[in-house]
């Protein structure tokens, strides 16, 4: 996540001017944290998709990114004959196009407002609003004792699905995350998700604090849909390449242990559909050849998550391909991974 002052031209954009502050999208969070969580979430989902309607119409630079990324989605998904009959007819349709891109902003504020409520749920009252699709693949996963690595994505719901898999593990689970810009959000981030028992390591020292921590028989998670390292392997993504980290699969190939692609989307009545997605790994082949493999295998299984909702893929509001990157990265703050 990284804090932007200045839009197009040098001047201050007004999306900007409301989130790009230091210290004030903490105090707003940590004030809005304590209120929200005694307030009904009916009328709370209400506003949060009422405020994405109105940061859709002051974020045109964001917007535009969605808008290409959302397109490419879309047209591999068409190709495939496969993705939600909205998202096919984004497809070709730019009226339905930009119904995915304007839904993908609420998406996006109900995130910030699931991030917000995370202090009131435990794993019981979390567990209850999810519909796990994908029971065989949670059981073994899960359930089994051994270390597991959990892949996930700018998709969904994060919080909700983080509670329940620290539960169901039975001990911490260990992932990375971007520093905040802001101080005292990047605290509360950290301070939060420790409550749910995910203990959050710096992007810098990833790799080896989650080598350590498979090691110890933990299982460790890593959100993978974005290269904010600048070291991505290309592997195709909806019939184009783009950089996805190779942290994942180069873990899995040096411990052995098995990758999962996570997920948790929202569906009707404040509930959430999950699922968990083994990832083959290769046997053969050099190490190289094998990591390499892992990911586009990790990539494709990204495409059958998005497939199901491509509105609550927030990863499309950055640059995902290097042949539509418009920008908008640079003058807009990122969410957190």
């Amino acid at each position: 996540m990284t804090e932007a002052r200045a839009g197009r031209g040098g001047e201050e954009t007004t999306e900007n001017a409301l989130a790009g502050r230091p210290g004030v999208l903490a105090s707003l969070l940590l004030f809005g944290a304590g209120v929200l969580v005694r307030l009904p979430e009916a009328p709370l989902v209400a506003a949060a998709e009422s405020i994405g309607e109105i940061w859709y119409r002051v974020a045109p630079a964001r917007a535009a990114q969605a808008r290409a990324n959302l397109q490419r989605a879309c047209e591999g998904l068409d190709a495939q004959g496969r993705g939600t009959r909205l998202a096919r007819r984004a497809a070709t349709d730019p009226e339905a196009l930009e119904r995915l891109v304007r839904r993908a902003f609420r998406h996006a504020v109900r995130y910030y407002l699931e991030v917000a409520l995370t202090g009131g749920l435990d794993a019981g009252s979390a567990a209850a609003r999810i519909d796990i699709e994908t029971p065989d693949e949670v059981r073994d996963a899960l359930m089994s004792g051994r270390p597991v690595m959990i892949v996930g994505l700018h998709f969904g719901a994060l919080e909700l699905p983080a509670i329940v898999l620290s539960n169901l593990v039975g001990r911490t689970v260990t992932a990375p995350m971007e520093a905040v810009a802001d101080p005292g959000l990047q605290r509360w981030f950290v301070e939060s998700r420790s409550r749910v028992g995910i203990t959050i390591v710096p992007i810098k020292d990833a790799r080896r604090t989650l080598l350590r921590a498979i090691r110890r028989g933990e299982s460790v998670g890593m959100v993978a849909d974005r290269d904010l390292a600048g070291n991505g392997l290309l592997v195709p993504l909806f019939g184009h390449p783009a950089p996805i980290p190779a942290g994942p699969a180069l873990l899995a190939v040096e411990t052995g242990v098995p990758v999962y692609v996570a997920c948790a989307r929202r569906t009707k009545g404040g509930r959430y559909a999950a699922r968990l997605l083994l990832v083959d790994a290769p046997a053969e082949g050099t190490r190289r050849e094998r990591v390499t493999a892992l990911t586009a295998a990790i990539a494709e299984a990204f495409e059958s998550i998005i497939a199901d909702a491509p509105e609550q893929w927030w990863g499309a509001f950055q640059p995902i391909w290097p042949d539509l990157a418009l920008g908008a990265g640079a003058d807009v703050p990122e969410e957190p991974a």
